[in-house]
């Protein structure tokens, strides 16, 4: 007499399926935050776009460029240090996220108001006549 699968196997088989069907729907991570966060080469904007003394929001590209002083251009991963939210606005001279109030400065990138403790990331530009691009 042979004897069937049981209850116990048909459920286990059941759900490993359907978890491997339901984690291979998201693919790599690595490979969309890469193409996510801008490629290099890209054009972001023209020199004109930034205003001196703020910045702008590239969400996209998950890169905020600011002009602290008239031709003088800095990036930073508009991902805030604290919980991960992208940041929201360039206002006063510092670069705003509205999740929990964290403020960065537009120069270095520095904190200005915890309860962020580690600065933005620095991303690298090139300015080349009016453009400004990912490098």
């Amino acid at each position: 007499m042979t004897q069937g699968p049981t209850r116990r196997t048909i459920l286990l088989a059941t759900g490993a399926a359907a978890l491997t069907a339901g984690c291979s729907e998201y693919g790599d991570e690595s490979a969309s935050s890469s193409d996510s966060a801008g490629s290099p080469g890209q054009e972001l904007a023209t020199t004109a776009d930034i205003p001196v003394g703020g910045g702008k929001i590239f969400k996209d590209e998950q890169v905020v460029v600011t002009q602290p002083k008239e031709g003088e251009f800095k990036a930073f991963t508009s991902i805030c240090t604290h919980q991960q939210c992208p940041v929201a606005n360039v206002k006063g001279g510092t670069i705003n996220c509205t999740c929990h109030g964290s403020k960065f400065n537009i120069t270095d990138g520095s904190v200005a108001n915890p309860p962020a403790t580690q600065p933005l990331a620095e991303k690298k530009i090139t300015v080349a006549g009016n453009s400004i691009r990912l490098a």
